[in-house]
């Protein structure tokens, strides 16, 4: 299921450009024009993250977050036509997890959203392992029979898309978009280097890793010892 994103923005306009490219990066649009409405919304439940302006009609932005706060930690990423150092840390104090000056780039908030949702997932995500392979998202370390083994960001990321969907095929396309985002390569000879240095890192579990001709790759494990 996509993440589904709320926009609260009294601007139609803003809300629209927002939610048109939030839309192409692959997630769920909710749409709020005033402070209000926005608390209510997040009440109801089934949001995983909030882009928050602060000039906001009924309650601004400010007292929006402290609001939600009270009662969720969903990221909130707000946004402002104040770039001043005072209004950052105000936000910040309230429990703001990132700030954007208006004017942005729209490829930028999309970023910004995709690690704070990233970041989300790894909080609440499970350690994973299977026999002496263990993979821990929230710490993003990587164990090989109780030994710590040295990834790069991607290669962790790779690793752990595999390791979330044992027994799973996972197409070319779906890692590469996963790992790489927007910017993912054009090629497929990236992904396949990737999987050499992780088959490389993890040893004796490199084979764990199958190719699928023609399809990707899966993550194979034995039943009953996926944790």
């Amino acid at each position: 299921m996509a993440e589904r994103i709320l926009i609260v923005d009294d601007e139609a306009k803003l809300r629209a450009l927002v939610a048109k490219h939030a839309r192409h990066a692959g997630y769920e649009i909710a749409e709020c024009a005033d402070g209000c409405a926005a608390v209510e919304r997040c009440r109801e439940g089934g949001i995983d993250l909030v882009v928050l302006d602060i000039m906001l009609p009924g309650l601004d932005g400010y007292e929006v977050l402290r609001a939600i706060r009270t009662f969720s930690d969903v990221p909130v990423l707000m946004l402002s036509v104040h770039g001043e150092e005072q209004d950052k840390v105000r936000g910040f104090k309230l429990g703001a997890d990132d700030y954007m000056v208006k004017p942005f780039s729209p490829r930028e908030l999309i970023y910004r959203l995709a690690a704070l949702l990233k970041r989300r997932r790894a909080a609440s995500a499970p350690v994973l392992g299977t026999g002496g392979l263990v993979v821990d998202p929230a710490a993003r370390r990587v164990l090989v029979d109780g030994r710590p083994v040295e990834l790069s960001p991607k290669e962790f990321d790779l690793l752990l898309q595999l390791v979330s969907h044992p027994g799973t095929a996972m197409p070319r396309h779906t890692l590469l978009e996963a790992v790489w985002g927007p910017d993912r390569p054009k090629g497929e000879r990236t992904l396949d280097t990737h999987i050499k240095q992780v088959r490389r890192a993890i040893g004796p579990y490199s084979g764990r890793i199958v190719t699928l001709r023609g399809v990707g790759y899966r993550f194979d494990n034995t039943p009953g010892c996926f944790l």
